[in-house]
């Protein structure tokens, strides 16, 4: 009997140098789908993936867990809901990217320190935008960092836009901005404000974090302008009548 030819996968025909095959085959089951796919069987994933249903079964067990994939009621599989949280991202990420990045390079130029754009998903704040500091001694954090809404000057400064309860919330609704010591992590201070849009809608905040004993009094008023210019930029009136 002539044997059966062996058929290599989508993924194991072009994998990633030095990567992991696991994670090549779990990429293919998720590029599988196809714009105006909804769902798929698990035959249509193996043909276009071209892996045994056993090994697709194992794949998707680990892409469910993570949100990436869902099991409908009739057995199909559909992109979840972390993939829409990822496009959300990047698509805040893309857009922004060309009005932000030039304000936060500028007011980098400015004070020295590191400056960085968040917005909100997920209960979280995400890093979508930054800019290091030339110094040596800096606070290290990338695009793409998640950190909490609850600590740290970016993350109040959301919070409260929010709606987040308490005297603190308060004051930065009232002023815009605010400036924090050790808030998040100790000898690490940050000072943030609030960008809108034209219809008044929470956009994201501009921060600039510092070793502590770095921290002047003129950041505050640099950090305000940056999110002012920011938020013209996108419709908004400005909350600080600053530019850089």
């Amino acid at each position: 009997m002539p044997k059966k030819a062996i058929s290599l996968s989508v993924a194991d025909t072009n994998p990633a140098p030095g990567g992991v095959a696991a994670v090549d085959r779990a990429i293919s089951l998720l590029a599988a789908f196809k714009s105006g796919d909804s769902e798929l069987t698990l035959l249509e994933l193996s043909e276009r993936s071209r892996l045994y249903k056993s090994t697709i079964l194992r794949l998707l067990a680990s892409l469910e867990h993570g949100g990436l994939v869902q099991k409908t009621a009739d057995g199909r599989y559909a992109l979840g809901y972390e993939v829409g949280r990822l496009n959300s991202v990047y698509a805040a990420a893309f857009s922004l990217g060309g009005v932000v990045m030039p304000v936060l390079r500028e007011l980098v130029a400015q004070t020295r320190e590191s400056a960085a754009f968040h917005i909100v998903r997920g209960g979280h704040r995400v890093c979508v935008h930054r800019v290091d500091s030339p110094q040596a001694i800096r606070y290290h954090t990338s695009e793409g960092d998640v950190l909490p809404l609850e600590r740290g000057s970016g993350g109040r400064v959301l919070s409260a836009f929010l709606g987040a309860k308490g005297e603190l919330y308060d004051q930065i609704r009232r002023d815009g901005f605010i400036v924090l010591k050790g808030d998040r992590l100790p000898e690490l201070s940050g000072v943030s404000a609030v960008v809108c849009n034209g219809r008044k809608e929470l956009v994201g905040a501009v921060t600039l974090t510092m070793p502590t004993s770095r921290l002047k009094s003129e950041f505050a008023d640099a950090v305000k302008a940056a999110a002012d210019t920011i938020s013209i930029q996108l419709g908004g009136a400005g909350r600080f009548g600053a530019a850089l």
